[in-house]
């Protein structure tokens, strides 16, 4: 209930506080990220930098954004999809530059079995942040459940491509062998 009155009381916030500054640039952070996840030894030390990237992806771009991130995550995690979803529509109103904005509200669009829906945020996502793997990979998740396997396997490829230790690589197989189809 706390996190819902924090939103609140953010949201009601004067106007001038309405426009959302510039999403902090991690494009260094994640290039250094990427490249030592493709290094990495062992899955063991791929699993934690791709933590550390998650960390830059939450990071949002002022308190409100960041209340708003943090309630629709708290939401999600409890299985209230509707009030997450309420956070990260406000979340994406009022930062529509912020990237992880949109990969929140895919992930809790893919959850509700809203594929389509899910597709065009995840595109925003990656338009504003092509490091974005997270994003990436919820793209190819998401093309696997609209059954368009080739452009999931070109989706997850790239994520791959960026770190080699996501779990999802194991449906790459599955989906190489669909990939003919596009």
């Amino acid at each position: 209930m706390r996190g819902l009155a924090v939103a609140a009381c953010l949201l009601a916030a004067p106007v001038a506080a309405d426009t959302c500054p510039a999403a902090p640039d991690h494009t260094a952070a994640l290039e250094a990220l990427i490249s030592e996840a493709q290094d990495a030894p062992d899955r063991s030390a791929g699993m934690a930098v791709s933590d550390r990237m998650w960390a830059l992806w939450a990071d949002a771009p002022d308190a409100r954004a960041q209340a708003l991130l943090d309630e629709g995550m708290e939401r999600r995690q409890s299985y209230d999809y509707d009030a997450a979803m309420t956070a990260f529509e406000s979340l994406v109103a009022y930062c529509p530059d912020y990237a992880g904005g949109y990969n929140q509200r895919a992930f809790i669009a893919y959850l509700r079995g809203d594929f389509e829906a899910a597709l065009p945020d995840l595109d925003r996502a990656l338009a504003l942040q092509p490091q974005h793997v997270a994003a990436l990979t919820g793209k190819a998740l998401t093309l696997v459940a609209l059954d368009r396997n080739g452009e999931a396997a070109l989706a997850l490829r790239a994520a791959l491509a960026m770190n080699p230790w996501l779990s999802e690589r194991a449906l790459l197989p599955v989906l190489e062998h669909d990939e003919d189809a596009l």
